[in-house]
């Protein structure tokens, strides 16, 4: 048993090991080769590009924005004249209404050049004296509030100089607003400026009406300079700004949702935007023609929902155009298939 041990089993394991080793290196080094060669891969599957009918349908264009509601900007109260403040009527805090004085100005009066230059009369027999110097005379210019609000703060005490123009202080109106972000894309639809928004505030009142809408953008050049002597700095982006009811309790730092209604359409052609290049007034098409290929095709355009955009001419009800744009870029959550001409077709995955 001892040989056995010692000599026989180890032999035969060392066997054993080789010859799986040289095995494995014919299968690496050495495949087998069948006649004939086998076939190289050839891909089987093709690459379909979607179609869609232009069908007719119905357009809103409803804008949809995400904003809040802040307290609108206090308004400066500014000195009507100069000279000495002779009385404060208000403290700061207290409520007040437009056209309310706030406080007044002593302003010395001019003195009449004339009055300086007539000589006095002298006495009987006398010298001509000179003229005594007029006594000086006094008004009293009110300062007024410019709005009716809250008078947040009041930087005058009796006594104290001012000078016409200068900020005495600011009062808080009681009004809020709405302010959202409108992106370059968002401006497009809506080139028909309208005045109002409806506006909904989670876990506030009920769905109003917001008037007075105004669509602000930053003037080129209007930024801060910049430190590396370039361009100045943007200030901001453009805003839509809207003004909340009186009877409609809000606080600041709401968010709220705002949709802009800018117009609506019935019975309309369209097509999805994906298929559209450009969205704004004109675009292109890729209508497919009798034989199979997509011809790009300019056409004019209306309203748009964001999904769909209305075609007002270019295009016939029925007629099929691709409905993405070839060699569009996939936006979230698409994805992109090369074509067998190269051109690339994005759209979103089917579930």
């Amino acid at each position: 048993m001892g040989v056995w041990r010692k000599w026989i089993f180890p032999t035969v394991r060392i066997v054993v090991i080789a010859v799986i080793a040289v095995a494995l290196t014919k299968l690496a080094f050495f495949p087998d080769r069948s006649e004939p060669e086998a076939e190289a891969l050839v891909p089987t599957g093709s690459v379909s590009e979607p179609q869609i009918p232009v069908e007719r349908g119905v357009i809103a264009n409803d804008v949809l924005l995400t904003g809040t509601v802040d307290a609108d900007a206090s308004v400066p109260v500014k000195a009507a004249a100069t000279g000495p403040v002779d009385e404060v009527f208000v403290k700061v805090g207290q409520r007040v209404d437009a056209g309310q004085k706030l406080f007044d100005i002593k302003v010395e009066d001019e003195i009449d050049p004339a009055a300086l230059a007539e000589p006095a009369a002298p006495p009987a027999g006398g010298e001509p004296q000179p003229a005594a110097p007029p006594q000086p005379t006094f008004h009293y210019e009110k300062v007024l509030a410019p709005i009716a609000g809250v008078l947040s703060s009041l930087d005058v005490i009796p006594g104290q100089p001012v000078s016409t123009g200068e900020v005495a202080g600011q009062v808080a109106p009681p009004s809020f607003s709405v302010t959202a972000t409108l992106s370059p894309e968002q401006q497009y639809r809506l080139t028909s400026a309208p005045t109002e928004a409806v506006v909904t505030i989670a876990g506030g009142p009920a769905p109003f009406t917001c008037t007075g809408l105004k669509i602000a953008t930053p003037l080129a050049g209007s930024g801060q300079p910049s430190t590396d002597g370039g361009a100045p700095a943007e200030t901001g982006a453009t805003t839509v700004r809207c003004a909340v009811p009186g009877d409609v309790q809000v606080f600041p730092g709401l968010s709220a949702q705002v949709k802009i209604s800018a117009g609506s359409a019935e019975d309309v052609l369209t097509v999805p935007t994906t298929a559209v290049e450009g969205g704004a007034e004109t675009g292109v098409v890729w209508r497919v023609g009798d034989d199979g290929e997509p011809v790009e095709q300019p056409v004019k355009l209306g309203l748009s929902d964001g999904s769909k955009v209305e075609v007002i001419e270019g295009v016939a009800e029925g007629d099929v155009v691709l409905q993405f744009v070839p060699g569009a870029e996939a936006g979230e959550g698409e994805t992109c298939v090369a074509t067998s001409d190269g051109a690339m077709m994005c759209g979103m995955p089917v579930k």
